[in-house]
């Protein structure tokens, strides 16, 4: 489904073509789309990038669209990759007092804004770098709404929650009888259900590892 289908369905299962309704049909839509992906992992909201670890620099600036960390890893000149834990920034001050103390980093932090920019977020690493390293970066955030994309991953592969999350927006903007909000509300609950079984579930695991899926059932 692409936005155009999309916007005209949301028209029609909601019967309703004022103006002022349908200027806010983006607005419903981004709402539904963040609520959906706060509440599935879906393979659309990983990002990976490399960047550099400056030699005496204790500190890594984090993308724009950065939301949340998957991993980080350093990757020495030999090209080893040494995976960053996750610690918080007072045991990075902690275990190295000395920000001029150096090494290849073991350990990182969210430190926060460390510019005048305060959108600008970064990371604290420990030990400070004691080369110019190259980073990897797997992180959480949110692609291009199908507003403006016109085609994303959630609408090509499973568009009902996104139909159903849109819909549930527009009703409680119109002030819709609650029974018909608890109804949207219902629909869109099992759309979220069968997209965690494929984000949350199908995609967390093979069946080498993990067996075929199968059902119980009762013998005659």
């Amino acid at each position: 489904m692409n936005y155009e289908t999309l916007y005209n369905s949301i028209q029609a299962y909601a019967e309703n073509t004022e103006a002022l309704f349908v200027a806010n049909i983006p607005v419903f839509v981004q709402e539904a789309e963040e609520r959906i992906y706060n509440t599935v992992q879906i393979p659309a909201l990983r990002r990976n990038v490399t960047g550099t670890m400056t030699a005496g620099n204790a500190y890594l600036s984090l993308p724009d669209d950065w939301l949340s960390n998957y991993s980080i890893a350093v990757i020495d000149g030999a090209g080893t990759y040494t995976y960053l834990l996750n610690k918080d920034v007072n045991f990075i001050r902690a275990a190295y007092p000395n920000p001029s103390s150096t090494g290849l980093p073991q350990y990182y932090a969210l430190f926060g804004p460390q510019y005048t920019d305060q959108k600008e977020l970064s990371f604290i690493l420990g030990p400070t770098p004691d080369d110019f390293y190259t980073a990897e970066l797997h992180y959480f955030f949110y692609p291009e709404s199908i507003v403006t994309a016109g085609n994303t991953w959630l609408g090509d592969n499973y568009d009902p929650v996104l139909l159903y999350g849109a819909l549930r927006e527009a009703y409680v903007y119109m002030r819709g009888e609650p029974d018909m909000i608890t109804n949207i509300e219902n629909k869109y609950q099992e759309a979220i259900a069968q997209l965690k079984r494929l984000g949350d579930g199908l995609e967390r695991g093979d069946a080498y590892r993990n067996g075929q899926t199968r059902l119980p059932y009762n013998q005659l």
